[in-house]
C-alpha cells in the first residue's frame, strides 16, 4: 500500500465509498484537518456523528454515516483543490453549491469553515470540497 499525497481526497473517497456501500460507520486516520471537515459535515447534516478514537495506539476518526429513508444523506462529495492544482477564493468569490443547497468547505487562516461562514467572517481560503 503506497502513501497518498492527497489525504483529504482519500478521506472524502472513504466517506463516498462507505455511504454507497450502506455502511453504518467508516473509520479513517485522524488529523486536525480531517476532524475539522468531519465537524462541518456533522453540523451541516451530512454525517450523523464523528468522534476521535484510538485503534492500535493510533488516533482515528469514526464517522457515523447518515441515511434518510435508506438513501445516503450525501448525494455527492467531491474534491475541488488538489495537490497538483490548488484552488483559492476570496470571500466574495467563494462559489455557492447548487444555489446554496450544498456546502463548500474551505480551509482559511481562521480554520476550516463552510462557504457561508467564510462570507460572514469575510475570509477567503483554499476550497477543499463541495458536498450536496
Amino acid at each position: 500500500m503506497s502513501a497518498s499525497t492527497d489525504t483529504i481526497g482519500d478521506f472524502l473517497t472513504s466517506i463516498r465509498n462507505g455511504s454507497q456501500a450502506n455502511k453504518a460507520v467508516v473509520t479513517v486516520q485522524w488529523s486536525r484537518l480531517r476532524e475539522g471537515v468531519a465537524k462541518i459535515l456533522v453540523d451541516s447534516g451530512y454525517l450523523a456523528a464523528a468522534r476521535k478514537a484510538e485503534r492500535d495506539g493510533l488516533p482515528v476518526l469514526e464517522l457515523s454515516l447518515k441515511y434518510v429513508a435508506g438513501v445516503p444523506a450525501i448525494t455527492s462529495i467531491e474534491r475541488v483543490s488538489t495537490p497538483g492544482r490548488r484552488i483559492y477564493a476570496g470571500y466574495s468569490a467563494v462559489p455557492k453549491v447548487i444555489g446554496g443547497m450544498g456546502v463548500s468547505i474551505l480551509t482559511t487562516s481562521r480554520g476550516v469553515m463552510t462557504d457561508a461562514e467564510a462570507r460572514r467572517q469575510k475570509v477567503g481560503g483554499e476550497l477543499l470540497a463541495k458536498v450536496w
